[in-house]
């Protein structure tokens, strides 16, 4: 039996998922491994999505991602002894111009992914680093990328370019629009069980530690809150999000920032716990009595706001939203406070339903659905990887 493995590698976490190989691969097991580089822990799910294993990561196997990912594979060898990966797939958060469908790592291709770290230093290295260990560890298996970027490729020019000298643009300073496997996936569950909203203009709001927001059209990205970078857009757990260049022109020539500190600050220091002070987590954060606390989740659903009536003009009107990523799906009290300031463009929440986190959480009234849909970025890479084998 054929089984593909999913890599998700992220400065200090690996995500992880077996399936069983096909056109619609099955979920054998899910994972994390968390805290890279100190306190590593491993959580295990099952195919329902039920937690069967947690557990702190012994020293050795902690302190890279090459250890991480052999800590994984050890989790799904004692539950799985039998799996054959003829297939592994990966998450590359960044594809550039060229990188538009999943394709095969071969050395030329990750010479190429290499040269767009500048464009994604968060992301990009660690998602190499997780190749180079899954090519270590399966050197007879296909190696396939799967990129975040590849969903928004098809942008109008007006949605895609910055009104810089237009060389800038040739070289690949553009708008390139991020979470595009969280998108695929909402658009094609939109086309199984809501087939006119799939046809129609739809925004998506992928609300999680890292946060943005797509407006789509037959099930295409049209425009995205997030531009060049993954900072752009909506607040996030420690990123800026939207920001006046100004802003950083001041760092730089009066605050003495080089280019390290400020994207340590940009990145890592910024969003939600810059603007609380309190925590980077949304949980968190609506449980302090902090006025700080208060004050960042408003910022954060008012950029929620905003950003929704610029999609919403971008696709000329507005069918539908949908609520994904784990605050998105869990998060009544944000969805809520989004929603209360939106009646204005058709929307109207049922607080029931809502508070039930059922899939749909509009009132029979709203001329806009709203919907809240579980995303399932690891199935689209599966199907990719599993289609690499079939091919």
């Amino acid at each position: 039996m054929s089984h593909v493995l999913t890599l998700n590698a992220g400065s200090s976490t690996l995500k992880f998922g077996l399936f069983k190989a096909g056109p619609d691969p099955k979920t054998l097991i899910t994972g994390l491994i968390d805290h890279i580089g100190g306190k590593a822990t491993a959580k295990l799910k099952d195919a329902n999505g039920n937690t069967v294993s947690y557990s702190d990561l012994p020293e050795q196997f902690a302190a890279n991602h090459d250890g991480a990912l052999k800590a994984a594979l050890s989790k799904i060898n004692n539950r799985f002894p039998d799996a054959q990966i003829d297939a592994v797939g990966h998450r590359v958060v960044h594809g550039g111009t060229d990188f538009s469908d999943p394709v095969e790592l071969t050395a030329d291709v990750i010479s190429e992914l290499a040269k767009l770290m500048p464009f994604a230093p968060l992301h990009q290295p660690h998602n190499l680093a997780g190749v180079r260990s899954a090519l270590a560890a399966f050197p007879k298996a296909r190696q396939i990328a799967c990129f975040d970027t590849a969903f928004h490729r098809q942008h109008p020019f007006v949605n895609d370019t910055f009104a810089l000298p237009r060389q800038y643009y040739d070289k690949g300073v553009r708008r390139y629009g991020f979470h595009g496997l969280s998108y695929d996936y909402i658009a094609g569950k939109l086309s199984e069980i809501a087939p006119t909203l799939h046809a129609g203009r739809v925004v998506v709001a992928h609300l999680g530690n890292g946060a943005s927001m797509c407006a789509m059209e037959h099930g295409r990205s049209v425009a995205s809150s997030m531009g060049f970078s993954s900072l752009d857009g909506l607040p996030m757990g420690t990123r800026s999000g939207q920001l006046d260049p100004g802003v950083l022109l001041y760092l730089m020539n009066q605050e003495g920032l080089n280019a390290e500190e400020i994207s340590e600050l940009l990145y890592k220091k910024s969003g939600l716990l810059g603007l609380s002070g309190v925590s980077h987590d949304m949980r968190a954060l609506l449980e302090s009595n902090d006025p700080n606390a208060r004050e960042a989740v408003d910022y954060f659903c008012f950029r929620i706001r905003r950003e929704l009536g610029g999609l919403a003009a971008a696709l000329e009107g507005l069918d539908a939203v949908v609520f994904t990523g784990g605050i998105g799906e869990n998060a009544a009290k944000i969805r809520r406070r989004v929603c209360a300031g939106m009646h204005w463009i058709g929307v109207e929440l049922d607080e029931a339903r809502n508070e039930a986190n059922e899939t749909i959480i509009s009132s029979s009234f709203s001329r806009v659905h709203v919907m809240v849909l579980p995303t399932n970025e690891e199935l689209v890479i599966a199907r990719a990887a599993s289609a690499s084998i079939a091919a």
